[in-house]
């Protein structure tokens, strides 16, 4: 029989194709609003230099936010720990454009605190080692010790056994301690010396044990009344993303 001359493409090869339209039309958004933002080449090479790492990860995978944070997961453990802050603020910025939220972009574009260069600064870089032998000597103030002991009675208030109370201590105790050198008290710092915290952990297991702590943590840190109602919404199984 002769060919018509129009080749067939099979649905797996037009499904890959409509992916990496949307993927680049995904991108080319992201860009665009940090242009508008003012970006300079360097901030748009270095987001682009992470992305790159990305996008072979996620070629074929659900758009839905579980898929999207096992890729960027991924990424991560063959990123350097000091990137981590870097690496996740453009993974969680770029995810709005990915799954196309266009009213998240929208909030985004309004936003006149979004900030191009997100990472201002960062924990004295430190292993795991000697954060456990620093908290070892630690002393802490007033202000530190109030949201601990909040913390601390909230738990046991919702049924915790003093063993997950000491554990939970412990760890929040280390995210403190990373903050002290911080420019100001901010939720934006308190993101950046979590993110830049989780990859000392070795295991994936303490490291979603730690973000949920850290989760819960910051509303005693911030001193919401409403803090208690916020135990047990972060599971040990969160994503760190």
């Amino acid at each position: 029989m002769a060919s018509s001359g129009v080749a067939e493409v099979s649905p797996l090869m037009a499904n890959e194709t409509m992916t990496e339209g949307r993927e680049q039309e995904a991108l080319s958004a992201y860009l665009n609003l940090l242009k508008i933002k003012g970006a300079d080449q360097v901030a748009l090479d270095k987001r682009q230099k992470f992305l790159s790492r990305l996008f072979p990860v996620m070629r074929g995978v659900a758009h839905e936010g579980a898929a999207y944070r096992q890729a960027v997961e991924k990424v991560l453990n063959e990123t350097g720990k000091l990137e981590w802050p870097f690496s996740l603020a453009v993974a969680r910025e770029y995810f709005h454009f990915w799954i196309m939220d266009f009213k998240s972009i929208a909030a985004l574009t309004a936003d006149a605190e979004f900030n191009v260069n997100p990472i201002d600064w960062q924990p004295v870089d430190l292993d795991i080692k000697s954060l456990w032998q620093t908290l070892d000597k630690a002393k802490f103030d007033t202000a530190e010790n109030w949201p601990i002991k909040a913390y601390s009675l909230a738990l046991r208030q919702a049924g915790a056994e003093q063993a997950l109370v000491d554990t939970r201590v412990k760890l929040v105790k280390i995210l403190l301690i990373r903050l002290r050198d911080a420019p100001q008290k901010s939720s934006r710092h308190y993101r950046i010396a979590v993110d830049a915290t989780v990859p000392l952990f070795e295991k994936n297991d303490t490291r979603r044990l730690f973000f949920a702590v850290v989760r819960e943590f910051y509303y005693f840190w911030i001193g919401d009344p409403d803090a208690a109602s916020r135990i047990g919404q972060s599971p040990a199984t969160t994503s760190y993303v």
